[in-house]
């Protein structure tokens, strides 16, 4: 049996938007293949030394030593004038410059239209190599009425949650295959 960890890097900006039910999905199907993660929301760390670049924040050092014990990365992102959020830009942009080498990375977005579809592929796949990814599972776009929120729920429909469960997949199958 191997123990995977999982960490999941949220850069949007509120805990009521889409982006939390399409985490809590992923969430869920991590458990369903026993693999352990954490979260960070990346708005709730410090702005001043996210901002500031303090690569010394003890706060900052603890979560990239997280990101650094994960076997695999999820990147959740809204879309903003066609790129991912500088939310989590400030924080990729404090992680180790391999921080990502050995890691299996889900790159995940949401944005209000198809239009935005290649944002992962062209605005945040170039910073992940970068960072030095070595495998980067099928991007999972996500367009905002895919998901709606009854009684305090998100409903996410079928064909996202496919899509997000098969790139865990992917994810899985590389590093049970490395391991």
């Amino acid at each position: 049996m191997i123990n995977l960890k999982a960490i999941i890097i949220n850069g949007g900006n509120s805990l009521s938007s889409r982006l939390i039910g399409v985490q809590l999905e992923i969430e869920k199907l991590l458990i369903e293949h026993n693999v352990a993660y954490e979260s960070i929301i990346v708005h709730q760390l410090p702005a001043h030394d996210l901002i500031t670049a303090n690569f010394a924040s003890p706060t900052i050092i603890s979560n990239s030593q997280k990101v650094e014990e994960a076997d695999i990365v999820i990147l959740l992102t809204p879309v903003f004038k066609g790129a991912y959020s500088g939310i989590l830009k400030t924080f990729l942009d404090l992680l180790p410059q391999k921080a990502l080498e050995g890691k299996s990375v889900i790159p995940v977005a949401i944005g209000g239209s198809i239009a935005h579809l290649l944002t992962l592929e062209y605005a945040l796949k170039p910073v992940v190599s970068i960072l030095g990814a070595t495998h980067v599972t099928s991007p999972v776009y996500v367009v905002d009425k895919q998901i709606t929120k009854e009684n305090e729920t998100f409903v996410v429909e079928h064909d996202v949650i496919y899509r997000l469960e098969n790139a865990v997949k992917q994810a899985l199958v590389l590093e049970t295959i490395k391991a």
